[in-house]
């Protein structure tokens, strides 16, 4: 699984149904590397750390395949990586393949699975419409949170390397299920 894209954000208002909506979802491609810190990515914007960034979602990863599922259903919106939020925009991230607690080599860190990524209403935000969000909790595309075991740097064109599997617990699509 190789990255395509890190990603990065600031601290940005949005309007939206004329209330302003203060975000970090908002991030650009960066050809730099990032450095994944044990509760979150350096120089990205973490707003609400209430539901994003800590110990157990320290980075979010999204597979890049799963753009062109949206991209169908939003033609008239630009998607670059980052859209969704994600720091880490990963080929062929499967998850119906990869396991809650499974440790992982990302460029020089270490990282381990934590859970799916839960929607909030700022996705919608984003995308212009709350639809958005009740079709992410109908798709197993959700995306993966990694807590950090070894802080290090992640760049385009590294690989998510497993080094050590854990089989006997549940992927993070059937977590994701069981959410819903």
């Amino acid at each position: 699984m190789k990255v395509i894209s890190t990603n990065i954000g600031k601290k940005t208002t949005l309007l939206w149904e004329g209330e302003e909506v203060i975000t970090g979802i908002l991030k650009k491609p960066t050809e730099t590397p990032i450095l994944l810190g044990l509760e979150d990515v350096q120089e990205d914007a973490v707003v609400d750390r209430e539901y994003h960034g800590g110990i157990d979602q320290a980075v979010y990863a999204y597979g890049a395949q799963h753009y062109q599922y949206w991209q169908e259903l939003y033609p008239e919106i630009t998607m670059n990586p980052g859209f969704f939020g994600e720091n880490l925009t990963i080929a062929n991230l499967d998850e119906h393949s990869i396991h809650i607690d499974a440790i992982y080599e990302l460029g020089t860190a270490i990282v381990q699975v934590t859970k799916p990524r839960q929607p909030c209403m700022k996705l919608g935000v984003v995308f212009g419409t709350q639809n958005a969000v009740k079709q992410f909790w109908k798709v197993s595309k959700s995306g993966l949170y990694f807590k950090i075991l070894q802080e290090g740097t992640v760049k385009k064109g590294d690989y998510l390397k497993l080094i050590k599997p854990s089989e006997n617990s549940k992927t993070i699509a059937e977590v994701f299920a069981e959410k819903r």
